[in-house]
């Protein structure tokens, strides 16, 4: 009986250092959890805007507040203080929406001015191309949006006649910065514009250029997503069927309609049964004669 309760008192002992390790352990983890959420929910107090940026518009101790937020997700270029946000006169680049933190991508730099320069990355360039109703896509081209460009000329050679016309594209994935003067990505409403500016690098600006001297251009607007870029081909009249002509369809039932002057040009037919020829100076006149008398 002693060497069994021995046994059992081992066994309870062991079942309860497991106990106490598990635990142990458990609440180890759990503090250690807790540890870490409480560092992802420190806040920290960045600026954020009170009201709705416009393209150029000034920040000021009025249009800004400071808010907490969770310091594991404040974003990059985030103003810590309404002062540094203010410093030197800045201004908004791009829209900026009520509540959104103000970020120093978004805004100029100290003394900066809301220009369309300020925009552009430091190796690409802004060029603008005349459009219509048409050629843009009856306004519905907006600022942001993704355009491929189109160049429609004349063929090249001396076997083209004028009105061989060949199409091809000029650039592809390019992204639209203003229409006339409006900048702003806010500006969502259909209007028809005069001028597209867009975004390019500095060969892409050179052959808009001349393209837009030896032909028309046209935009065609494309699924922001698709950045797909590729080898493209030459549209020229044969593509479009027929060689670019409507040929109608041939009735093979209808009848050919007799023509005007039926007979012009044959010889006279000769008359059957006798003649008499009377010759009057040089001009002979052929008569037909009746028989029995007859006229």
């Amino acid at each position: 009986m002693g060497g069994r309760n021995l046994l059992i008192i081992g066994l309870a002992v062991f079942i309860g250092l497991i106990a106490v390790y598990l635990a142990n352990a458990y609440f180890t983890g759990f503090q250690e959890e807790q540890q870490r959420q409480a560092e992802e929910n420190r806040l920290e107090r960045i600026v954020v805007a009170t009201q709705e940026f416009q393209f150029g518009a000034p920040l000021t101790t009025t249009n800004m507040r400071l808010a907490n937020w969770p310091a594991s997700s404040v974003p990059q270029g985030a103003f810590v203080s309404i002062e540094e946000a203010t410093r030197g006169g800045r201004v908004a680049l791009r829209p900026i929406a009520i509540g959104e933190p103000i970020l120093s991508s978004k805004v100029s730099g100290e003394g900066g001015r809301a220009t369309l320069s300020a925009l552009l990355p430091e190796e690409l360039r802004a060029v603008s191309i005349p459009v219509n109703q048409v050629t843009g896509v009856a306004g519905f081209i907006r600022v942001g949006d993704v355009v491929d460009v189109l160049l429609t000329r004349q063929i090249p050679g001396d076997g083209a006649n004028t009105d061989d016309r060949m199409t091809n594209v000029v650039l592809e994935n390019v992204m639209v910065l203003a229409i006339d003067q409006v900048a702003s990505e806010n500006a969502t409403d259909p209007q028809v514009g005069q001028t597209a500016t867009v975004q390019t690098d500095l060969v892409g600006a050179q052959k808009l250029t001349l393209a837009r001297q030896i032909g028309a251009l046209s935009l065609v607007l494309r699924n922001v997503e698709n950045q797909d870029v590729g080898s493209t081909r030459v549209i020229t009249k044969s593509d479009l069927g027929a060689s670019g002509y409507f040929i109608p369809e041939t009735n093979t039932n209808a009848q050919p309609a007799p023509a005007a002057n039926a007979g012009a040009g044959l010889a006279p037919r000769r008359p059957s049964g006798p003649t008499m020829s009377i010759i009057r100076g040089t001009e002979p006149t052929t008569y037909q004669v009746k028989r029995n008398g007859g006229r």
